[in-house]
């Protein structure tokens, strides 16, 4: 369930029609060194916050009225850096004792709602459930560093034509939702057939390719079957709501499948024995080799690996400690955009392992105890037990 404060941020974005959802960075919060600390703001959409193009060899700024979470305004400014090597917007100036850019900010979910070039509603969510509940209401997936949500429309790359017709064929005789794996593996096979060399790329590429086209693929049929739904005329308010509430919630569990499906296939592809959701101690998501294996007392606990699948794992990943208690050491599969040093330094102890696909490593701090694996890391150290 949502808390107050994400529920006013949904609220909010919807009443203007404009925000930016962004992790907090390691380099916003000054964890890089460099240049000074202020959140980065993305240049592709930059006309939602500033009235300064991106003009190399000049720098900008504008003023800006920021209200956070708090209750507190800023006398902030939108700053667009184009000298020397630096191209980039920040937002900056937040005065003392500012709480929403400090270290253990990391991996939080900054809502910017531009109401005007000159006045800003900010809104800072940390759990779970609101980063899932703010996407789901704003039909955005966040499988980058941030996401830009336009009077109801994501700000997505432009398809390629390949992937948009076919896409288009699949859904235009749907009537009713297919499941989670159809929609997997229509992703997958669009790309294989429409991407050249898409098999070859990296694994931690080619998840994250099937997790964007995916997405695509489900805004699409969510269209296709949910228009006139949407379009009827509701009996009563109650109705309206349970309408809205089973679009949300479909849409919440969509990424969680979604994920666990393409990394079900590239185990499959890099010829990894598992099994997913089996029916044992806690029902983790994925045991490798097998449930058998794991049951067996005889089996080496080195050679057993239990991976949970969270997109989001700030608050969940103490689940997965509790889950197949016979392997002492676990992994979990993540697209978190970032976390604190200080979570890394408990998930470390608590003998916790992240696997984050190699494009979303920069958003994580350096210097935590705890060694990132990417997914091609993995599946290599996944072999080398299996067959050490």
């Amino acid at each position: 369930m949502a808390t107050p404060e994400c529920e006013r941020a949904i609220l909010e974005a919807v009443r203007v029609g404009n925000a930016i959802l962004k992790f907090i960075s390691p380099n916003d919060v000054g964890l890089t060194g460099g240049h000074q600390c202020g959140y980065y703001l993305p240049k592709a959409v930059w006309q939602m916050f500033s009235t300064h193009k991106p003009e190399k060899g000049k720098n900008h700024e504008t003023e800006v009225k920021v209200t956070w979470p708090d209750g507190r305004v800023t006398d902030s400014r939108v700053k667009w850096y184009g000298t020397g090597t630096r191209s980039e917007y920040r937002l900056t100036r937040f005065g003392t004792d500012f709480p929403y850019l400090t270290h253990d900010n990391v991996g939080e979910l900054l809502v910017l709602i531009p109401e005007t070039h000159h006045k800003f509603t900010a809104f800072v969510l940390d759990h779970d459930t609101d980063i899932e509940d703010i996407e789901a209401a704003l039909g955005v997936t966040i499988t980058k560093n941030w996401v830009a949500y336009r009077y109801g429309e994501p700000e997505v790359e432009t398809e390629d034509a390949c992937v948009e017709k076919r896409f288009r064929k699949f859904v235009e005789v749907l009537e009713a939702f297919p499941t989670g794996a159809v929609f997997s593996k229509e992703a997958r096979d669009t790309l294989i057939e429409c991407i050249k060399k898409f098999e070859a790329l990296s694994l931690d590429d080619l998840l994250m390719q099937c997790m964007d086209a995916e997405y695509r693929l489900f805004r699409l049929a969510e269209r296709q079957i949910c228009q006139a739904e949407i379009v009827r005329v509701f009996k009563d308010v109650d109705d309206f709501l349970r309408t809205a509430s089973s679009i949300m919630n479909r849409r919440k569990s969509r990424a969680g499948r979604s994920l666990e499906n393409h990394m079900e296939y590239i185990l499959k592809k890099s010829g990894i024995p598992h099994v997913i959701r089996p029916k044992i101690d806690g029902e983790p998501d994925i045991v490798i080799p097998s449930a058998d294996a794991y049951n067996d007392k005889s089996y080496p606990v080195d050679k057993l690996i239990v991976v949970g699948v969270k997109t989001t794992c700030k608050d969940r990943w103490r689940q997965v400690v509790n889950e197949a208690k016979r392997v002492p050491e676990k992994h979990i599969l993540t697209l978190q955009q970032g976390v604190s040093k200080k979570q890394l330094t408990q998930m470390h102890e608590s003998h916790v392992t992240l696997i984050v696909p190699a494009q979303l490593h920069k958003q994580y701090p350096k210097g935590s105890p705890m060694a990132l694996l990417d997914v091609q890391s993995f599946v290599k150290e996944v072999k080398h037990r299996l067959n050490g």
